[in-house]
């Protein structure tokens, strides 16, 4: 899909919702909050921007974020969960403005971390910047991956395979897909237009995951560590526009 400067223009102003939600949860996450608290400080953000959530009720998704805390991967259900100190946690969030989607996410340690935790989070945030240095016009969409992979694995890590980043635009999750590996071949040329989310989750341990009986968070099987980190990413005539980045 190529999205037209009229439809980017839209995108840019939902992306710009979903970094004040990162920025305000960011500021906020503190040993003895509620995961239900960051959830109500996002949707204080989108009302107060006119935007909506992109995840409430997506396929019946109860809340306005995800938030996975440890363990968890992705899809985390915001609840009376306290968070404490030592804790890490992905904040996933998105923002609908006009019809048009942003999402991106952030891991960040709860209080003092160990210095494992704290290498974890910084290596996949690292990954995620190595894969959006591939985002230029008439290179393969799968070099994304391949990049994402070859940090995280050389850090000691593994890469999530069963989730992976996605097309966006008017629905949140469009084709194509955005592996976070290399899955063996070339994948479709990028070209100028093109908009990916890109979202590489990364495991201290297993790569493996399993799905918690609420049917949404998703965790490590061997409950090692899991951070993740997103952006939405335009392609651009000289490279990468990030659009879930504050304005300036």
């Amino acid at each position: 899909m190529i999205r037209s400067r009229e439809e980017i223009a839209k995108m840019r102003r939902a992306g710009r919702v979903v970094a004040e939600i990162h920025e305000k949860t960011r500021a906020m996450i503190r040993p003895g909050i509620t995961t239900a608290d960051i959830d109500a400080v996002a949707r204080d953000v989108l009302r107060l921007r006119n935007a909506r959530s992109n995840f409430l009720n997506y396929h019946g998704f109860p809340a306005t974020v995800c938030t996975s805390p440890n363990s968890m991967i992705v899809h985390g259900i915001p609840d009376d969960t306290v968070l404490n100190d030592g804790d890490i946690i992905s904040v996933d969030a998105g923002a609908i403005i006009e019809g048009y989607h942003g999402d991106a996410a952030y891991t960040v340690g709860v209080g003092e971390i160990s210095e494992e935790a704290a290498r974890l989070i910084e290596v996949t945030e690292q990954a995620l910047w190595k894969g959006i240095e591939q985002m230029y016009p008439g290179n393969f969409l799968h070099e994304i991956g391949r990049a994402v992979q070859n940090h995280a694995e050389g850090a000691g890590y593994s890469v999530v395979r069963e989730y992976v980043g996605h097309g966006i635009g008017t629905a949140m999750h469009e084709s194509p897909s955005v592996p976070n590996y290399w899955p063996g071949s070339k994948g479709p040329k990028m070209k100028v237009g093109n908009v990916f989310a890109v979202e590489p989750m990364v495991n201290v341990g297993d790569w493996h995951t399993r799905t918690l009986d609420d049917g949404w968070g998703v965790v490590t099987v061997d409950g090692e560590l899991s951070a993740h980190f997103e952006h939405t990413i335009v392609i651009g005539p000289d490279g990468p526009e990030v659009l879930t980045v504050a304005e300036g």
